[in-house]
């Protein structure tokens, strides 16, 4: 299987499931509750028991100096207690909501000098800071480092994925309980993940249908207001059975998304191109549309109906052989890129320049 035939299957696939009529989504699959969210947690630590891999730095030693002084071991000023087996780590956590005092969270910790591995080490007793400067959670534990490397006396070294950051599952201990506006007020605020003005009116009037007139108010497009009740017991189930209504959303913007880096490109259900000629290399493509007048039959009714035809005609030059017809619609363009094959470059260059010149008619984005 070739690498064009590869890209026009993916394309013809990608055309069928956005063919698909919009299903219904969950509440809770597209919304998120305002003032319910993670928070982000920072901190400073020794990972020590290293297989001499650890590092040298100036504030690797600081911190084991003044490690060792708070167990009461006082080394002299003129020792510097450097030693391969430790490493000064940065360690970052995410703080779940409504996470209370005693439930353990997973960690990452990371080297900040030039320590070659983790593998094999021990992270001691670090708390974890928030961006109020409090501490909400307490880390210590053995670290699982999936990579690893090996250096000989060459000099030649192998290393496989990152062996410089690991993590330790339920390596820290939540110790203080970030306070929410859950339960606060007289109402709770959805919020889309995608903001539309559409999905923002359905979910809305979704919530009045269950609940009365006038419950639930689309602010903008994306949040929409909910009057709940007061008691905390009761605005729990009250969540409970609306983040399970289901909502149809509302259709994507058209967009053509393309990754310059990998050649990747998304094409939109709603994506269209205009009536336009195209010139690439050896290859011009002129796109034309028509409308054709279907008349009833006379004796058994009906109505006239006036439907698009579209013409494409390829005139193919001496230079490069490549051909690509972009066509009023979605199926027009996967249709053309399986019949022909294009490279993903020319892809990119021919959708760049339909919106330039303003045929296509859909957001490009380039990332």
């Amino acid at each position: 299987m070739n690498k064009m035939f590869r890209l026009g299957l993916l394309l013809l696939s990608l055309s069928a499931l956005l063919a698909a009529p919009v299903q219904a989504e969950r509440l809770k699959d597209i919304t998120s509750v305002a003032g319910v969210r993670t928070n982000q947690l920072v901190g400073y630590g020794l990972v020590v028991g290293l297989d001499g891999t650890g590092d040298k730095t100036s504030f690797t030693s600081q911190t084991f100096r003044n490690m060792l002084n708070n167990f009461g071991v006082a080394i002299p000023p003129n020792v510097d207690p450097k030693s391969k087996n430790i490493a000064a780590v940065a360690i970052h956590a995410d703080l779940p909501p409504f996470a209370k005092p005693g439930q353990p969270i997973d960690v990452t910790v990371s080297t900040i000098g030039d320590a070659k591995s983790l593998r094999g080490g021990s992270l001691l007793m670090a708390p974890l800071k928030g961006a109020d400067g409090n501490v909400y959670a307490i880390a210590q534990g053995n670290l699982v480092v999936s990579g690893f490397g090996v250096q000989g006396s060459d000099g030649s070294r192998l290393s496989l994925n990152v062996p410089s950051v690991g993590r330790i599952p339920n390596g820290a201990t939540v110790e203080r309980t970030v306070p929410n506006a859950f339960a606060q007020g007289d109402s709770l605020m959805f919020n889309l993940n995608h903001p539309d003005f559409t999905t923002a009116r359905r979910v809305a009037e979704q919530i009045n249908n269950l609940l009365g007139p006038d419950m639930a108010q689309a602010l903008d497009a994306a949040s929409i207001r909910v009057r709940a009740p007061r008691d905390p017991s009761q605005r729990v189930s009250f969540l409970s059975v609306l983040e399970n209504l289901e909502v149809q959303p509302g259709e994507e913007t058209a967009r053509v998304i393309i990754n310059s880096r990998t050649g990747t490109i998304i094409i939109g259900q709603n994506v269209r191109v205009s009536p336009v000629a195209i010139t690439h290399g050896g290859l011009t493509v002129a796109i034309t549309e028509n409308l054709d007048v279907a008349q009833p039959n006379v004796l058994g009714g009906g109505n006239t109906v006036v439907t698009p035809r579209t013409e494409i005609e390829i005139e193919e030059g001496s230079g490069r052989m490549f051909e690509f017809a972009p066509g009023a619609t979605l199926s027009d363009i996967v249709e053309a890129v399986n019949q022909v094959g294009a490279a993903p470059g020319d892809l990119m260059a021919i959708l760049e320049a339909l919106k330039q010149s303003g045929a296509l008619k859909a957001e490009l984005v380039v990332i």
